[in-house]
């Protein structure tokens, strides 16, 4: 499946998805939730370092 017809699909279509585009449209959402997520834990463990680099140098 093309990444236009993926991208041209809504789910609010009055069609269903085949299972193969479903499979495409998961695997992207999943993608997406993973990298979105990743970034979120590297801001949240950046910033306790930041804290705690802070918090020794008080010491």
């Amino acid at each position: 499946m093309s990444e236009k017809e993926l991208n041209a699909y809504r789910l609010t279509s009055m069609e269903e998805p085949s299972d193969e585009m479903l499979a495409a449209i998961m695997k992207e959402a999943a993608a997406e939730a993973t990298a979105s997520t990743n970034k979120a834990l590297a801001d949240y463990f950046k910033e306790i370092s930041a804290m705690l680099q802070k918090k020794v140098a008080v010491l």
